[in-house]
């Protein structure tokens, strides 16, 4: 399972070329803060099971950030740090302090800078964007597994809150995963029901099991592990705004997940949206303004 829509899109701007060529200096690294919200104990969760070698060559493709450019305005890179000594990238595309944060997970052939054009739409819209990278990927440290991804998305959200605060950042925090950060957003949405005012999920999955047998890995998964990030039963429990979005011709992850997705979700306002004539990795081209306009319209009911 190979994510690429958003990697095509920033190579065909003009504009990421040129920049490369800018001498922005710098990273923010860990704000200070006087108290930070509680984080659940993430040494809880372990998927040993699924951190094999050859289980990990099929779900990750990691690779770095080769653009010598270091974003110290807005865009706004920052390093999170995690577990380990381990500090995982991310970049911040401001639009307006009062206004609604995106913190949003990519799927597993993207990387933050992949996302720099769609940071601008967002922002264009009035929504400040946050993306973050896995270990191993973009100027991230370290490598990925099922393990510290699961671990990991909980420093970034705690990580989120706190730089939004010191920054002066009022609205409300939404969190959106796609495909396989579908399951980084919802772990989140299940711990964190109060610090986040709506969700969305792009291109995720409903049953590993499922994924796992269209990735031809179903065998050397133990049984007890096959539905271990159990994302059907962490979207029943939030009731929060809901959007789904996916593909209506999904080769990789068929539209029918999107729809259990929509079908298990808890929240009282919940919405699907259907992507006509797309695909894992043409989502947005193909359905850019209905994708981009359900967006604000959640933000809206936040």
């Amino acid at each position: 399972m190979l994510d690429s829509y958003m990697c095509n899109l920033w190579m065909t701007n003009p504009q990421n070329q040129r920049n490369q060529h800018r001498n922005r200096q710098g990273l923010y690294s860990c704000p200070s803060t006087g108290r930070k919200p509680k984080m659940i104990d993430v040494m809880t969760i372990d998927f040993s099971e699924l951190d094999r070698p050859e289980i990990l060559h099929t779900l990750f493709y990691p690779r770095p950030d080769l653009s010598p450019t270091i974003y110290a305005g807005n865009p706004q890179d920052l390093m999170i740090p995690v577990q380990d000594g381990h500090r995982i990238g991310a970049r911040m595309h401001a639009a307006d302090k009062g206004k609604p944060t995106i913190l949003f997970f990519h799927g597993n052939g993207e990387i933050v800078s992949d996302y720099d054009d769609m940071g601008g739409l967002y922002s264009g819209l009035g929504i400040n964007f946050l993306p973050v990278d896995y270990r191993g990927y973009g100027h991230s440290t370290g490598v990925p597994t099922v393990t510290a991804m699961m671990r990991d998305c909980h420093f970034a959200l705690d990580y989120a809150r706190s730089f939004l605060k010191d920054a002066g950042y009022a609205g409300k925090l939404l969190v959106m995963g796609r495909s396989m950060g579908s399951a980084s957003a919802l772990e989140l949405a299940a711990h964190y029901p109060d610090a986040i005012a709506g969700l969305i999920v792009e291109s995720g999955f409903a049953s590993m099991e499922a994924l796992y047998e269209r990735l031809g890995i179903s065998a050397s998964i133990p049984p007890d592990k096959k539905n271990g990030l159990s994302n059907v039963s962490k979207i029943s429990g939030f009731r929060k705004p809901t959007l789904i979005i996916h593909a209506e011709h999904d080769r990789i992850i068929p539209f029918a997940a999107g729809q259990e997705l929509y079908e298990a979700s808890g929240a009282p306002d919940k919405s699907l949206l259907r992507v006509p004539g797309a695909d894992h990795n043409d989502i947005f081209y193909k359905g850019q303004d209905a994708y981009l306009n359900a967006i604000v319209d959640l933000i809206t009911r936040v």
